[in-house]
């Protein structure tokens, strides 16, 4: 999908309003992503607030994918980290459309998450996917490592209890 546009989101009112559509589109879709379903508009639009005043301070960059006008998907990159870990970075938040999957836009947000991560003399890259429906298979496919599964480790969308893979990568100049 060659028309789509990886950038860096800011906190204008319409990029919150798009955020908080595809969260809650996300978690009505299933997506273990810290939110149960029905997701509140309003709860989606604080969250997405105070993540992108975050980034306005460095502590954090959400990129998304544009098709268009089209908010198609967003991840976010955590940067800020303890004092003992200025060489990593966390994904955070990896969000694709539901009528945009299967599309490489997920793909494209990690590439540049991970490039991103790279400019900011990051060396080691973190995440965590649910065990059930997530996106290891994604993650695997772009050489991200299993380090483990923690059991029960969070409620789905719509109840149930899920566990977590923890993943790591190695990236930049020092692999």
């Amino acid at each position: 999908m060659n028309s789509v546009e990886i950038t860096a989101l800011t906190g204008t009112a319409e990029t919150r309003q798009k955020l908080a559509d595809l969260l809650i589109e996300t978690v009505a879709a299933g997506g273990s992503v810290s939110f149960m379903h029905p997701l509140a508009p309003e709860a989606a639009i604080a969250f997405w607030e105070k993540s992108l005043a975050s980034a306005e301070k460095g502590e954090r960059v959400i990129l998304g994918a544009w098709d268009g006008q089209i908010l198609a998907g967003t991840v976010t990159l955590l940067l800020d980290c303890p004092p003992n870990q200025p060489h990593r970075a966390e994904i955070a938040k990896m969000m694709t459309r539901v009528g945009h999957r299967g599309m490489g836009i997920g793909r494209r947000l990690m590439q540049a998450a991970e490039s991103l991560a790279v400019e900011k003399g990051r060396t080691l890259l973190v995440l965590d996917t649910a065990t059930e429906e997530g996106a290891s298979g994604l993650y695997e496919k772009l050489g991200f490592t299993l380090a483990g599964e923690i059991p029960d480790y969070a409620l789905k969308p719509h109840g149930g209890l899920t566990g977590t893979m923890i993943y790591w990568k190695r990236i930049g100049p020092s692999r």
